[in-house]
């Protein structure tokens, strides 16, 4: 791209990225928002004097918002959103809008990945539904929708005469990265968030997260992005590049401790090569590392169990989703009870613990199902785990390919076809609605799905069964939750001098270097 398609309106004027609050999780200042962060360092390479406004935790973040925007330059705003942040992004480019009319609103993130490749897939099956719809709503509340990868598209969205949409998860246009794009962006832009701020631990250690690769190619019916190619193309970087961002959070910040937020560690090729050449820079280091990542049941080996041994994992994650053979194959999860359990073990027998990642409410769940889920948790005994009730989300096989209940206004249903099984959901306005999320463990959880066996109430007691009996067998204690922050300032002050640097850090516009 020339010059000209990386300016706004002439200028390289401030942009201001936020990172939105996520009230629906426990804890909200665990892992940093990567995906602006790396944005943010695109504008940086390119010169563009860049803020970030961090609302993550922020109990009265609008507070917050109208402090920054009554003194900031930034004539562009971006906002990132996934899908249960929206009824808090919502009212912050409400308040963006009111306060700073003149300001061009640029919103990306998951949420719009997910729904335009769900317009995309209604458009090639030459239907009008919920999908457009729910895109004519976002394209109303910002001035730019950017999908899919955004470290291109971001400066497309900058020039005068962008388009409504911009489309950086189209295969064809330019925009979605390849793997050698992929390696040579720089280092998410990490100084411009308050990295003490942000608490996680492995094995005691403070902890930092980052994204070795980009996309899972496997396709769970319960899964955002399975037909974004942004999510589903798998992207690599090189070894070198993994390694030097790891030896530069050792070196600037002291971490000991990282979390892998790849999809599946083990779908990358070279992930045991990866696992040496991070022991190799322990050696280099004279350091000690603890890592944590997720897995590919099915895919996972006894080498590369004591790779990542050797690397400094102790803890995994993995999906394994259900207990049941039934449930299994309708999620088209392509992983078996049996492959599930020799996942387990193999871990153990290379010293690494697993955190099982389980879900209930899918098609054709039943009471003997779930009760399967619960027996095989108990049977296998992993040190550590979570349930959570499904949301069809956009850009999932079960909304995307869902059709309306002629009987049921309001109600989808999909149909996995090699069973006939079936999930109903009732339509939600993820505009306003964030309870579906997760949850908490007082028993906040509500259901918006159900099937033909179990009601949506009957749902949300067995997820409380399987939780309350497997954590009380295998004393698995519940997580906690850590209080909110809350904004103040002092009207003596100048409104940005008083904001706190937790919330928001600034870059002055000198290029920096791709690995900075």
């Amino acid at each position: 791209m020339g010059q000209a398609t990386h300016e706004f309106a002439g200028t390289r004027g401030t942009v201001a990225l936020i990172t939105p609050p996520s009230v629906f999780l426990l804890d909200e200042r665990v892992f940093v928002n990567l995906g602006i962060l790396k944005i943010a360092a695109m504008l940086e390479r390119e010169g563009y004097p860049v803020e970030h406004l961090d609302l993550s935790g922020v109990e009265n973040y609008l507070d917050a918002l109208r402090a920054y925007l009554a003194s900031t330059r930034a004539t562009v705003v971006g906002v990132t959103a996934t899908t249960p942040q929206l009824p808090s992004v919502v009212p912050i480019i409400e308040t963006i809008r009111a306060a700073r009319p003149d300001v061009r609103v640029i919103l990306g993130g998951p949420h719009v990945t997910l729904t335009h490749a769900a317009v995309k897939l209604e458009r090639r099956a030459g239907r009008v539904s919920r999908a457009h719809q729910a895109l004519a709503r976002l394209e109303a509340l910002a001035d730019v929708l950017v999908s899919g990868d955004g470290e291109r598209a971001i400066f497309e969205a900058l020039r005068p005469d962008a388009s409504g949409v911009i489309d950086g998860d189209d295969a064809k246009g330019g925009l979605l990265l390849t793997s050698a794009d992929y390696d040579s962006t720089p280092y998410p832009a990490r100084h411009l968030v308050d990295l003490p701020s942000y608490h996680y631990e492995i094995d005691g250690r403070e902890a930092t997260s980052l994204i070795a690769q980009l996309g899972c190619p496997f396709g769970c019916g319960f899964c955002g992005g399975r037909n974004a190619n942004a999510l589903r193309m798998v992207r690599t970087r090189s070894i070198t590049s993994i390694v030097d961002e790891v030896r530069l959070l050792h070196r600037d910040y002291g971490y000991t401790a990282f979390m892998f937020y790849d999809d599946e560690l083990n779908v990358n090729k070279d992930m045991v090569a990866l696992m040496d050449a991070l022991s190799d820079l322990q050696d280099e280091l004279g350091a000690d590392f603890r890592l944590r990542g997720f897995i590919k049941a099915q895919l996972f080996t006894a080498p590369q169990a004591a790779a990542m041994y050797r690397a400094g994992f102790r803890w995994m994650l993995t999906g394994f989703e259900s207990g049941s053979p039934r449930i299994l194959e309708n999620i088209n999860k392509r992983s078996t009870q049996d492959e599930n359990s020799r996942c387990l073990n193999l871990a153990r027998e290379a010293g690494l613990k697993i955190k099982a990642l389980m879900s209930i409410g899918h098609p054709g769940e039943t009471e003997e199902t779930v009760q399967d889920t619960q027996a095989w948790l108990m049977r296998v005994a992993p040190e550590d785990f979570d349930c959570t009730l499904i949301t069809t989300y956009p850009g999932t096989p079960y909304y995307d390919e869902a059709v309306p209940d002629p009987d049921r206004p309001g109600v989808w249903t999909y149909t996995y076809k090699k069973t006939g099984d079936r999930l109903h959901a009732y339509e939600i306005d993820f505009l306003q609605v964030a309870d579906y999320y997760k949850g908490r463990p007082d028993g906040g959880y509500q259901s918006f799905v159900f099937t033909d066996a179990l009601s949506a109430d009957r749902l949300v007691a067995l997820r409380s069964w399987v939780e309350d009996s497997v954590r009380s067998a295998l004393k698995i204690p519940y997580p906690h939750a850590r209080p909110g922050l809350r904004f103040e300032h002092s009207m003596g002050q100048g409104l940005n001098a008083g904001l706190p640097p937790y919330l928001l850090r600034k870059f002055d516009g000198a290029p920096r270097s791709a690995g900075a």
